[in-house]
């Protein structure tokens, strides 16, 4: 993902801020009348820009309490030594721009951070973190825009280490077009309502790629989880569009690429998940279509638990995955039509594209894995095939119901 430089949006904002009366443009550099950030931002006045060349400055504890622009030029390095938080933001309508951020101290009391947000509108963008515990925390920071930053930490284990991207009890924020690796999660979200996620990159992060709970009404586009811990944790929430994510290489013994609990009312549509250990887990999810993804080379592609009911499974593409769909329960409460299942073995007389026979996506040696977990080991045996062939010549122990009713031929092109 690109990462814009300054050049253009910078003088965008300093001449923007000129056009204010009584705004001010407060220069920091080795010669200029103020030589610390911390000393212009006390002085400047509410719309005034703080510019700041490039250089090296270590300072922390750094504390907007008025609505300023805060720009530098050639990401200037803000080193806070390992010894605090650096940048505190106490007012609305603040923007962060062009900064390389390092070195905040870990903290087992406080959630100590490079960026700390505290105001609504506004905004942080085109910022470098680097060794940040937590990278950019907001708090009640409605309506703020969160662009294009750049966040890598060097987690180890999950109790000495933050998020890249923490939200907590905010609404209307916007996250896009950052990279976010190497944290606890890669983006957290708590009670966060009506936002939208897009185009971030979140990848070898300790515990989930994305990670949010209690929070409604969200968009999370075009994002890619990979190679995390596990990909996306979903719990608590509803009405949640997931659409045009990928899902890659999130393995584990306990690993998903999606996690699903107690979440309702939502949209899984035109994803890409791919070798996972569990494409979706679901454990009372309920009246979520999912619908037009792409399930390949995973584990399991679908584990749907039996508290989940009234979800819709149409129109997806299963190829290559050890097994498509398990689940714990003898009966179906949900809806899967029109799929493609690489492994279907029907015909099409009338060739409409159609398989004549219906598929049954949950094999008997699947079910038996759910019920006794170390039989996993009999997967490559002759055993597993003869139970499954038996099973499909007369289904006794598969869940009734669940069935295919019109299994596509052909891949769909998505």
């Amino acid at each position: 993902m690109k990462i814009f430089y300054l050049s253009i949006f910078t003088l965008f904002l300093i001449k923007s801020a000129t056009y204010q009366s009584k705004a001010h443009i407060l220069k920091v550099c080795a010669s200029c009348n103020y030589t610390t950030i911390t000393g212009a931002v006390r002085d400047a006045k509410a719309g005034d820009s703080v510019i700041v060349e490039k250089g090296n400055y270590f300072e922390r504890d750094i504390t907007i309490t008025k609505p300023i622009f805060l720009i530098g030029i050639g990401y200037p390095v803000i080193d806070g030594e390992s010894r605090g938080e650096i940048i505190t933001v106490e007012s609305d309508s603040v923007t962060i721009a062009g900064f390389q951020i390092q070195n905040v101290g870990t903290s087992y009391i406080k959630d100590q951070a490079g960026i700390q947000v505290k105001g609504k509108y506004c905004q942080v963008l085109d910022n470098v973190l680097l060794n940040t515990f937590f990278g950019i925390y907001l708090q009640k920071a409605h309506f703020t825009l969160i662009q294009n930053n750049r966040i890598t930490g060097k987690a180890i284990n999950q109790i000495s280490s933050g998020n890249a991207i923490h939200v907590w009890d905010s609404k209307n924020i916007k996250v896009l077009n950052n990279e976010v690796r190497n944290h606890r999660d890669g983006i957290y979200l708590e009670f966060v309502d009506e936002s939208l996620i897009e185009n971030n990159i979140s990848e070898y992060n300790l515990r989930y790629g994305l990670h949010f709970m209690f929070s409604n009404d969200d968009d999370y586009l075009n994002n890619v989880f990979r190679d995390n811990g596990a990909g996306v944790a979903v719990m608590f929430s509803r009405n949640i569009q997931m659409i045009g994510n990928t899902f890659d290489h999130n393995w584990g013994s306990s690993s998903y690429g999606l996690l699903l609990k107690e979440i309702y009312d939502g949209k899984i549509e035109k994803n890409t998940f791919s070798q996972n250990t569990i494409g979706i887990y679901g454990e009372s999810a309920n009246r979520i279509i999912i619908e037009r993804n792409t399930f390949m080379n995973n584990g399991w592609a679908l584990k749907i638990l039996g508290s989940c009911m009234d979800n819709v499974i149409s129109g997806n593409n299963f190829s290559g995955n050890t097994f498509n769909l398990s689940t714990n329960a003898r009966k179906n409460y949900n809806i899967y039509d029109g799929n493609y299942w690489s492994d279907y073995t029907g015909y099409d007389l009338n060739r409409d594209g159609i398989g004549d026979v219906p598929y049954r996506p949950v094999k008997l040696y699947a079910y038996l894995v759910e019920t006794v977990p170390t039989s996993i080991l009999l997967l490559r045996s002759m055993f597993t095939e003869f139970l499954n062939f038996a099973e499909k010549v007369n289904p006794t122990f598969t869940p009734e119901g669940l069935i295919d009713q019109s299994p596509q031929m052909k891949k769909f092109d998505l």
